[in-house]
């Protein structure tokens, strides 16, 4: 296991000092939990970025927050779902996160709300997705767009593109998945590694996925995309993949990643960051690996736009 981080080691410490006597969101009921994991991300969204346009807008009836960088460069535009195991989180807890990426790749971002678990379980969040996406293309239809996602976003980005062919939907040009969750393999090295921490642990996992999916739809690729058969995944576009490397869901991606390879698909990349823990890149204020990881993507990204 990859110490900490420097930064990352100093950070946690801070966090755990402000979050003293703080309740395990998961463990509140629904409502409580998604307020209190509202105001604990309040501290990711200070000092923002200007933009060269902020609007609010409605995708489909969804709630959506339009952001357009300064140095936009004109080909591409990102529809951007906002982690929170499935239950938690919104545009406003993620804005940060969605600025970095617009400036990151030099293109606009429109990130929404959608329907959360357990008041809504699979597929309802899926499906305000899927809407969400061509209402988007619509939107942006001069543009070349793509999908991202962190965490429980990274998987309904996926879940979006495998189940797209068969609804006669169409394919993003790229997606840009962080830190998804994959799979239930809960004995996995990473979840075994990481069980306690630090961050996400097993167990809240498991209750988000017990609030998200019922066991009898478990083996769907739609809610878990590492069930998804080959072909299925060799006819995704090119993939960026990237992972923490002290995060119980560091094996799902790992495991896509070396599925992904052995089709022999050539455009994916996947990167870890290591010392790092789950959802690091809402907090690239502080650490310079989260800053690191959007210039990554962003790379990528800009690589594919400009074809």
């Amino acid at each position: 296991m990859s110490a900490l981080s420097p930064a990352m080691a100093a950070l946690l410490a801070r966090l755990a000092d402000e979050d003293a006597g703080v309740p395990d969101t998961t463990t509140l009921p629904a409502a409580e939990g998604r307020a209190l994991a509202a105001r604990l991300n309040e501290r990711w969204n200070r000092d923002l970025p200007p933009m060269a346009l902020e609007e609010d807008l409605t995708l489909v009836g969804l709630p959506a927050r339009h952001l357009v960088p300064e140095e936009d460069e004109g080909n591409g535009a990102i529809l951007y779902i906002h982690g929170g195991g499935f239950s938690f989180c919104s545009k406003d807890t993620h804005e940060g996160a969605a600025r970095a990426l617009a400036n990151a790749c030099r293109a606009p971002v429109v990130t929404f709300d959608y329907s959360l678990a357990p008041e809504h379980p699979y597929p309802a969040g899926l499906e305000d997705c899927s809407r969400a996406w061509d209402s988007f293309r619509f939107m942006m239809a001069d543009r070349r767009t793509a999908i991202s996602g962190d965490s429980a976003g990274a998987n309904l980005a996926l879940a979006l593109m495998l189940r797209a062919p068969e609804g006669g939907g169409l394919l993003p040009a790229t997606a840009l998945l962080f830190y998804g969750v994959y799979d239930d393999d809960f004995d996995s090295p990473s979840y075994i590694a990481h069980a306690d921490g630090p961050g996400l642990t097993r167990g809240k996992m498991q209750r988000y996925l017990d609030w998200y999916v019922a066991p009898h739809r478990r083996p769907e690729a739609a809610a878990l995309p590492l069930k998804a058969t080959d072909a299925q995944l060799k006819a995704l576009p090119p993939l960026y993949l990237s992972a923490a490397g002290l995060d119980p869901l560091r094996s799902d991606t790992e495991r896509l990643a070396a599925r992904l390879a052995a089709l022999g698909r050539q455009e994916d990349r996947f990167d870890l960051y290591d010392g790092v823990v789950h959802g690091f890149m809402q907090m690239s204020a502080h650490l310079p690996e989260a800053r690191a990881a959007f210039a990554d993507a962003g790379a990528f990204f800009r690589t594919i736009a400009a074809k």
